[in-house]
């Protein structure tokens, strides 16, 4: 009898084993019918939906208990307007339109340098004579003749002033003397160039010639290099992609790096033609060298001032991550408590320039939102932060 007993409850438990087996997910996902399948999801959707309360539940419990509970701890910037300039750097080379070759204008023998090298010298300053080659003579004999003629035309226009004598002769002795007169002005003329005087105020910078030598004008006859260094200017070549914001009086900041000097200047004057080989323009910009050490073809860094926002929000660029589809993101935090718990929040952003570190944001970014900074790279978006700002 209780062999049969037995044998009855293995069976029942064989029978029970192969019933469970048969309810499996596999068995219902292989063999199962429709709405054996759509039970079967109902039934582990429902139970999901509790297992997940009760893990909020849980979880929540264990937040309030849980004393020693850590966040990951975060810094935090907060977004705010302020002016943006954006600079291009450019290369520049000094150069003054006052740095000019001195020739002669008559021929004759250098018959005296008055100045040095490195001497200052003002506009129309006597720099050289040239043996004029008697024309002083001719000067001081055509200067008697003439004041002769100017005596008789008065003396002759007296006379014709009271009806006297013929107004042949009145005509004849004032003809002469204007002819006398222009002579002598032109001859005075002739004479004057053989004084070489400086054509603007500058230095002497070298001397070619020495006295005695013979000189005429042409090609290879120069005396003097006379250069003014007060009025020296840089010219630069900018990309033709520039040409709508590189402009005349835009801001320039000029670095001469072998003379460790920084100034500011502005664009004086943007040239109008475009050089075919590198598709370029010029532009000139002004330079104050009041201590003289400035000098031509001094080499400078350019800065300029290409773009202003006056209102602009400015970010380091190593918040900035990228996700797969390109598009640029950082970590803000939002909900912030009064314990300065919070929840870091995800948000694409849209940028503009860079200046050195930063780079300007253009949109999604509203002023005064808290943009975290030191742990960016290590939180998740939804994570629950602590900020710990000084």
């Amino acid at each position: 009898m209780k062999k049969i007993y037995a044998f009855v409850i293995l069976t029942s438990v064989l029978i029970s084993c192969g019933e469970e087996k048969k309810n499996t997910i596999e068995d219902i996902v292989s063999s199962g019918t429709l709405k054996e399948l759509t039970a079967k999801k109902k039934e582990i959707t429902t139970n999901l939906e509790a297992v997940n309360k009760d893990l909020a539940a849980i979880n929540r419990a264990i937040s309030k208990k849980d004393t020693l509970q850590k966040l990951p701890l975060v810094t935090t910037i907060t977004a705010k307007a302020e002016v943006f300039k954006h600079y291009i750097e450019l290369q520049g080379s000094v150069k003054t339109k006052q740095n000019i070759l001195v020739y002669p204008e008559m021929p004759g023998i250098l018959k005296s340098i008055v100045v040095k090298e490195g001497q200052k010298v003002s506009k129309g300053q006597l720099l050289a004579m040239i043996n004029d080659g008697g024309l002083s003579n001719q000067v001081a004999q055509l200067a008697a003749t003439t004041q002769l003629a100017k005596t008789m035309f008065e003396r002759q226009k007296r006379l014709w002033d009271q009806k006297i004598g013929s107004e042949m002769q009145f005509l004849q002795t004032k003809t002469n003397y204007k002819a006398q007169k222009n002579s002598l002005e032109q001859l005075k003329k002739q004479q004057s160039k053989a004084a070489i005087r400086a054509p603007f105020s500058g230095v002497i910078d070298d001397i070619f010639k020495e006295e005695g030598t013979v000189i005429a004008p042409g090609i290879g006859a120069e005396v003097f290099r006379i250069i003014n260094l007060d009025k020296m200017y840089i010219e630069a070549e900018v990309p033709e992609s520039y040409i709508t914001s590189v402009k005349k009086n835009k801001e320039v900041k000029v670095n001469f790096p072998v003379l460790d000097k920084t100034l500011n200047s502005k664009i004086t004057q943007v040239g109008s033609f475009i050089n075919p080989n590198n598709r370029s323009f010029k532009i000139e910009i002004p330079v104050i060298n009041k201590d003289g050490n400035v000098k031509p073809n001094l080499t400078a860094k350019l800065q300029i001032n290409d773009y202003t926002d006056k209102k602009a929000i400015l970010i380091p660029q190593s918040l900035i991550s990228e996700n797969a589809n390109g598009a640029q993101f950082i970590y803000i935090i939002k909900d912030k408590k009064a314990n300065k718990e919070a929840i870091a929040e995800r948000i694409i952003i849209v940028t503009g320039k860079t200046q050195g570190d930063l780079i300007e944001v253009l949109e999604n970014l509203p002023i005064g939102t808290e943009i975290i900074e030191e742990g960016a790279r290590s939180v998740n978006n939804g994570q629950a932060v602590k900020v710990i700002n000084k």
